[in-house]
């Protein structure tokens, strides 16, 4: 039993006075390609990180939600499932009394719970830490009232609890990764339909890694930059007559440009996200080929569109990749929404050293904070632990 399943057990322990009846966990993620595709219907390539959000859960029958969490100042924080309701809540309890929310709303018999939550997911670095505490939270709440949903309908509610109790526009990618990801694989994900291809994805015994560099620059899903990115994507598939931007094809998007006349702004977000996709064809495709080194040129690709038409990343972000590339690594791009958080170096094992210590070095002569930088691997997706 690990250290933080010990953790959150003792601790629900001492804080409701019983042994819960479960403990689960649900990962953060990375994702390797696929940024700001997923709320325009298009593709993504998340992996889970070894990071995770621990729940020890307990059932209640009289409709109260006790919620704690190990890494938060305060005691128990108490709600009563009939007053539960949107945009209310501005604490970090909004994302597990969300959940319940979500699945009160669609119907299912929950009565209340007593939960305990840990997590080693760094907040705020574009890792999906609310996700994390999402996923585990329904996870448990399935298992213990034995609700029998798949994992791609708890990611839906998951899902609906962030974009609508929370009130962060969020595409459902975050949540999919957490539920559905598998150890040593990256999750091909349709966002559209939700067909998902586990693609293998063993770094490791090709002799490279991925780090993450989180550069310690906080972001928040629910400020204003990221919904107005995502409104112009909207406005840009209504100018462009199609339900979603991923209707529009790759070959096609010259055409499409050009119709779109002087909406600058629109046509640089349509421009990201029709390349966007085509870049999770292209690192699919090369994967499958066994010709994973390749990717990193893509990689690289995609942070140029990120900063360049997307324009959400930030100096911190722009340093690491540019100083990465500078000293060998084979391709880095930010991940995540942007605004701060990380970015993910891909490089071969033997540079690894040279790489961190370069990014170090820059972000103290720049006079930044320094970044955190730690390996990715592939993990597995939620579970229940005992």
């Amino acid at each position: 039993m690990g250290a933080q399943q010990v953790q959150v057990r003792e601790g629900f322990a001492e804080l409701y006075g019983a042994e819960p009846e479960g403990v689960w966990a649900a990962p953060g993620r990375v994702n390797l390609i696929g940024e700001h595709t997923d709320y325009n219907d298009g593709f993504v390539m998340p992996f889970a990180l070894p990071h995770t959000a621990v729940a020890a859960v307990s059932r209640r029958t009289d409709g109260r939600l006790r919620l704690h969490s190990a890494d938060v100042e305060g005691g128990v924080v108490e709600l009563s499932l009939d007053d539960l309701a949107p945009e209310r809540d501005k604490r970090w309890t909004a994302y597990p009394a969300g959940v319940v929310w979500a699945l009160l709303e669609a119907g299912h018999p929950v009565t209340g719970a007593d939960i305990n939550l840990s997590s080693t997911v760094p907040s705020g670095a574009g890792l999906s830490s609310s996700a994390a505490l999402e996923v585990v939270v329904a996870l448990a709440l399935n298992d213990l009232y034995e609700l029998g949903l798949q994992r791609w309908q708890l990611a839906r509610l998951c899902q609906r609890a962030e974009n609508v109790y929370v009130g962060a526009p969020t595409g459902i990618m975050d949540q999919t990764a957490s539920a559905c990801c598998e150890a040593g694989h990256a999750l091909f994900l349709d966002t559209r339909d939700l067909s998902q291809q586990q693609i293998p994805f063993d770094l490791a015994a090709l002799g490279m890694r991925l780090l993450v560099v989180d550069t310690q620059v906080k972001h928040a899903h629910s400020g204003g930059e990221y919904g107005k990115r995502r409104a112009g994507c909207e406005k840009g598939a209504d100018l462009l007559g199609v339900d979603a931007l991923r209707d529009i094809a790759y070959a096609d998007l010259d055409a499409a440009l050009e119709r779109l006349g002087d909406e600058e702004e629109v046509r640089r977000l349509v421009r990201h996200v029709v390349t966007e996709d085509q870049r999770v064809e292209r690192v699919v495709a090369l994967l499958r080929a066994g010709d994973t080194r390749a990717i990193g040129p893509v990689l690289t690709e995609g942070h140029a569109s990120l900063r360049d038409d997307f324009r959400v990343s930030c100096p911190e972000l722009d340093l690491v990749v540019d100083t990465a590339l500078s000293v060998g690594a084979l391709g880095a791009r930010m991940t995540g929404g942007g605004f701060g958080g990380s970015a993910i170096v891909l490089a071969e094992e033997a540079d690894v050293e040279t790489i961190t210590k370069a990014v170090e070095d820059a972000f103290a002569t720049a006079g930044f904070t320094a970044p955190r930088v730690f390996e990715a691997v592939p993990s597995a997706g939620a579970r229940k632990l005992s």
